[in-house]
This record gives structure tokens, C-alpha cells and sequence, in this order.
């Protein structure tokens, strides 16, 4: 396991090395995650790429750090990790609210970005009541309470079914964040509204969706490409919101594609 201080937060990081002259991914993954979902999508493009994962702050093994949250810290966080490990001019995949941390990224430091995948996201995601009742409830009752209810959204009913084991590591892994950096970056995610900063975005753009994901669905997600000039917009069939889950080939297949557009001008999605 790798660790760094960064903004006086400790956070959890893992690098996957290549040759020299070949380009960097960085993954930043979701609300209620850790960098372990992009275990399936990041063993297929291994060699080709060198990797960057880690744990935002107040999830998996980062620390807390102080609170509360902006959208902000977590990207000058993955700002402050990526000029540790001398990474610039990187290609940047975020879900979720990786994909809100990428996009601040990007308005902060675009010497850090070649190209952005946006993954299961969007320029604005919920509204201020629905984050202030998830905290709220969250805050009072733990993040259990709304464990069905999320997984929901997340995957698809045949992931969900009974017999698959793996649906039942997700749900440990959601219910096991420390409640405090869940909490605290719902709020984020309340506070951000990045409308007017995706229409400014001018490197090389993915948006990505799970044709049923139930926490971004494609509409929205569609909207965000649509902001962003020159966008494009892939679905990914039979998936919820956290394609590198239930859809790796699929999801890999995409990324592998629109990455050699982006650097080199091949022909993408």
C-alpha cells in the first residue's frame, strides 16, 4: 500500500507502472467507494498505460481531513498527488463525483489534463433538498439505512440478484465509509454546480453512462456532453452507475478507444 501527505491529508494511493512514452490514466472514483472498482477495467489496460489510483479524502484508507468539504479540496488533494508523482498532462477518469473532482481539476490546474472521461456523471448532480435529506438521514441513522436504496441506482436488478455474491461486497464496501467523509462529500456534491465551467472545457471529452443508471441516468449525463464543446457520449449497455463494475470489457473497450483519438487522432466512439 502506498500513502502520501497531501494537504495535510493522508491519502491512499496505488501506481500501476509502464514504459516511459506511454500515457498516464488517472482514476477518481465515487461517492461511497474506493479505488477497488476500477480493479477490472485497470488489469486489461495495465502495460499500456501507467496508472494512477487513490482514495479521495474521508474514504478507504485517506484520512478525514478537516471538514467540511469542497468540491475544491478534493481536486487540489488530486492535484497535490499527481505533482508528488511528477504526473502531468494526464488523461483524468472520474465517476461520479470523480467526475465533478475531475472537472475542478481541470478549471485549476489544466496543466495536469489532456483529456477528460467523464464517467456516470454530470456538470450538476441532485438538488440541495435531495443531499440536505441524505446527510440528514445519514447523520442520524448511519449510511445502512440508505444502503437498498443507493445499490439501487447503482446496479442493475441482475447484478442485484440474490446469488451474486460480488453485490454483496459492494453493499460492505458502501456501508463500511467512515460516515463523516460520506457526509461531508454529499455536501460537496450539494455545493457544486459546474453549468457555466463545462461549457469552457477545451481538451479532448468523454461522457460515459450505464444505460441504467438510476443516479445519473444518460439524459442527464447527455445534457453534460452537450455543455462541453466537442463532447462525445457513449451508453453502456446493461449498467447501472458504476459501469467498471458490471460492464469492464465494455467500459475498457470505450476508454481504450476514445484515448487513442484523444492522443494520438485515431478514430474513436
Amino acid at each position: 500500500m502506498q500513502f502520501a501527505r497531501i494537504n495535510d491529508v493522508t491519502i491512499h494511493y496505488q501506481i500501476i507502472g509502464a514504459a516511459g512514452d506511454k500515457p498516464v490514466l488517472v482514476f477518481a472514483n465515487s461517492l461511497g467507494t474506493d479505488f477497488r472498482i476500477w480493479r477490472d477495467v485497470i488489469v486489461r489496460l495495465a502495460g499500456d498505460f501507467a496508472i494512477v489510483l487513490y482514495d479521495k479524502r474521508g474514504h478507504g484508507l485517506s484520512d478525514l481531513g478537516q471538514m467540511p468539504y469542497t468540491m475544491e479540496d478534493h481536486a487540489t488533494d488530486l492535484a497535490g498527488l499527481l505533482d508528488l508523482l511528477a504526473v502531468k498532462d494526464a488523461v483524468i477518469c472520474g465517476l461520479s463525483v470523480g467526475g465533478l473532482i475531475a472537472q475542478s481539476l481541470y478549471q485549476r490546474r489544466p496543466d495536469l489534463v489532456r483529456a477528460l472521461i467523464l464517467c456516470d456523471t454530470a456538470h450538476k448532480i441532485g438538488t440541495v433538498e435531495s443531499w440536505n435529506n441524505r446527510i440528514a438521514r445519514v447523520e442520524a441513522e448511519g449510511i445502512e439505512s440508505i444502503a437498498d436504496g443507493v445499490l439501487e441506482l447503482w446496479f442493475t436488478p441482475a447484478f442485484r440478484r440474490p446469488e451474486n455474491t460480488a453485490f454483496g461486497g459492494y453493499r460492505n464496501m458502501l456501508i463500511r465509509q467512515p460516515v463523516e467523509g460520506y457526509v461531508a462529500t454529499c455536501a460537496a456534491l450539494r455545493d457544486t454546480d459546474f453549468t457555466e465551467a463545462a461549457k469552457k472545457i477545451a481538451v479532448p471529452t468523454i461522457c460515459i453512462v450505464g444505460d441504467q443508471d438510476g443516479s445519473t441516468p444518460p439524459e442527464l449525463v447527455l445534457s453534460t456532453a452537450k455543455l462541453i464543446p466537442n463532447a462525445r457520449y457513449e451508453v453502456i449497455k446493461d449498467a447501472g452507475h458504476i459501469p467498471c463494475i458490471e460492464q469492464p470489457e465494455a467500459l475498457t473497450a470505450v476508454i481504450r478507444a476514445f484515448t487513442d483519438f484523444a492522443l494520438h487522432g485515431e478514430k474513436g466512439p
